[in-house]
């Protein structure tokens, strides 16, 4: 009796999956060093706590998604991942930079610091993967994919 293997997922899907993943790891390291700055500044731990514990259970149920879900082409992860990703995802990236150059206005004000090009550099990565996966997940190759499972 011959078995059929199921359909091996698109280079699209599977460059999809990897950027999802890249983009959780980018938030999980900004959370890191955002935390490590604020502590230096002055911050306790148990003020950062209660962020740390948001961000850990956010960033944890995002990994278990894409890892167990959207890598196997369960229908649903992809539209939680497009949806929520593409849209507060992207959202939360943007908003803290365009709302502090709405309040300050002068660039010349910036922190020119390793904490400030680290937490950059984080951030363009992180929208970066975010924006190329979501593109990636809606093409019509991992589209196809995902309606065939």
């Amino acid at each position: 009796m011959a078995t059929i293997a199921p359909a091996e997922a698109p280079l699209t899907a599977r460059w999809a999956t990897s950027l999802w993943l890249v983009a959780v790891g980018a938030g999980v390291a900004e959370t890191v060093v955002q935390v490590a700055g604020a502590h230096a500044d002055g911050a306790s731990m148990s003020s950062l706590a209660g962020q740390i514990a948001v961000r850990a259970v956010i960033y944890g149920a995002l990994f278990v998604v894409i890892d167990r879900y959207f890598r196997r082409g369960v229908r649903w992860s992809r539209y939680l991942l497009a949806g929520l990703l593409g849209t507060v995802g992207v959202a939360s990236l943007v908003s803290e930079p365009i709302a502090w150059v709405i309040q300050n206005g002068d660039l010349s004000t910036i922190d020119w610091s390793v904490s400030f090009f680290t937490i950059a550099a984080l951030r363009w990565i992180h929208l970066t993967a975010v924006l190329t996966a979501l593109a990636l997940t809606l093409h019509p190759q991992t589209a196809r994919w995902f309606h065939l499972k």
